[in-house]
């Protein structure tokens, strides 16, 4: 037996041995996989390579539809005490010396308007989103399923965040301009500035609400992926309940 398998090694050709390999190395990558469909009921149906990256499109396609589009309404940053913005700590000590001094009213309007800045450039979000799933391989689809709860978003946010923070800023930054933000900001940091005992600030709102907003869109996204991975209601489609299946 030995002796035949030297023999057959001796006349296998390059594009042969080089085959054998890629087999090989395929295997071992599929095989975590393969093995939790292996442990499958026996009437459990069958899913191909493209069933699984569809099952992971269309669970990020459901964040992006039930989490992303709340972010977009009025509220939706400002009313949702997960993705609320909150001044950047250089400002946290003008929010508290502005109510010392019983400008209350105004601490809460500049607030507000950093919160309507992140809700009107979500709206510009969805695009992106939508080609970034699109180009989800099944290689891609393995890793997601068979990682974190977190892990379908992690990659969405490996593939959008460069191009939705140029997306962002410009949109926040108008958004500033159009309700006056820039205006009233600046009547804050001077009152603030004005104030005895106190050191000058001059922060950069722009860049700062655009980050917080990112955070908040991937968050939101990835609480609807942790639905879908732990509750059976939340699957919504068939392909979804065939898919996670895989990783319950």
């Amino acid at each position: 037996m030995i002796y035949l398998l030297a023999k057959t090694k001796k006349h296998l050709t390059l594009l042969q041995r080089s085959l054998i390999v890629t087999i090989i190395v395929c295997l071992t990558s599929c095989a975590e996989l393969q093995q939790v469909v292996d442990n499958l009921p026996e009437n459990a149906p069958q899913l191909s390579n493209a069933d699984i990256a569809m099952g992971l499109r269309q669970a990020l396609n459901q964040g992006i539809d039930q989490q992303v589009s709340s972010l977009m309404q009025e509220d939706g940053f400002y009313k949702n005490d997960l993705v609320k913005i909150l001044l950047p700590e250089e400002l946290q000590k003008v929010d508290k010396a502005l109510r010392n001094v019983g400008l209350s009213n105004l601490a809460d309007e500049g607030l507000k308007l950093l919160n309507r800045a992140a809700e009107d450039a979500v709206k510009t979000a969805t695009p992106i989103f939508i080609e970034a799933v699109k180009e989800i391989t099944f290689a891609d689809a393995k890793a997601i399923l068979l990682g974190n709860n977190d892990a379908a978003t992690q990659y969405l946010a490996q593939k959008t965040k460069a191009p939705l923070y140029q997306q962002f800023h410009p949109v926040i930054n108008n958004s500033f301009n159009n309700v006056g933000a820039n205006t009233i900001w600046t009547s804050i940091i001077e009152t603030y500035n004005d104030l005895p005992f106190t050191s000058d600030v001059n922060p950069n709102l722009t860049d700062y609400v655009t980050e917080e907003a990112l955070k908040g869109v991937y968050k939101m996204i990835a609480i609807e992926e942790n639905a879908i991975r732990t509750s059976y209601k939340s699957r919504t489609t068939t392909i979804l309940k065939q898919v996670f299946a895989l990783q319950d």
